[in-house]
């Protein structure tokens, strides 16, 4: 109802997802904030969406199993705060307005993306911890805002993997390989993997692996935000 959600914003005022500034309408960012948020490149690899001119050296020599790849925006300045806070600073309620931008800025690579939402899932003991599986909450939001369907258990994350944050591109992949296992008929099914950072892609490859190899037919990824692989360290 109207009252109510006048209610709410009075109580609760929109604010901003990097600093908590109160804006003047719903949204993602203060003006400020906004100004940080960087936009993926025009120019970066077709296929793993690295910022760059053409296909990055890993896609030559590594090719990913996924179709396509794609993030709107770069995780830098605002945009990283805020899944940040997202993520481990037990702000759930930011999936709505990060996910809305998520939403907003991607429908147009989605019409190349066909299929099923699927989030990249958390292990059951990370998600305990957290109270929350933010691929979820993301993937939920996207689904509402265009409509796409939605799966939340097709894939399962069977062990509590090591946080990826300081690893090498060797170690990510050794941490995450044998997590996931596929919990549904996927045979002939075209699925979109969301999550919330694109970094050196080792555990979207893993899952795309286990997803192909059940009989997916085509599997593509969209985040939110993609690092550059030289900050996969940070």
């Amino acid at each position: 109802m109207a009252w109510r959600e006048a209610v709410t914003d009075v109580l609760w005022p929109p604010s901003c997802a990097a600093c908590d500034a109160v804006l003047p309408a719903p949204g993602a960012f203060c003006e400020r904030c906004a100004h940080e948020v960087l936009e993926l490149p025009s120019v970066h690899c077709p296929r793993c969406a690295e910022p760059g001119d053409g296909v990055c050296a890993r896609c030559v020599t590594q090719p990913p199993p996924w179709e396509k790849a794609w993030a709107p925006f770069e995780h830098e300045g605002s945009l990283a705060r805020a899944i940040h806070r997202f993520k481990y600073e037990d702000r759930a309620d930011l999936a709505r307005p990060l996910g809305l931008l998520m939403a907003a800025t991607s429908r147009t690579t989605l019409q190349s993306m066909p299929g099923v939402l699927l989030p990249l899932p958390l292990h059951e003991a990370r998600y305990r911890t957290r109270g929350f599986d933010q691929a979820a909450l993301l993937a939920k939001e996207v689904a509402t805002a265009t409509g796409r369907s939605l799966q939340l258990d097709w894939l399962t994350r069977t062990r509590d993997t090591a946080r990826q944050v300081g690893l090498s591109e060797e170690m990510r992949e050794a941490n995450v390989h044998g997590a996931f296992v596929v919990a549904a008929d996927v045979k002939d099914a075209d699925i979109v993997l969301v999550d919330d950072v694109l970094t050196t892609g080792a555990s979207a490859r893993e899952a795309v692996r286990v997803l192909t190899s059940a009989g997916a037919r085509r599997v593509f990824v969209l985040t939110l935000a993609r690092a550059r692989r030289e900050n996969a360290s940070r």
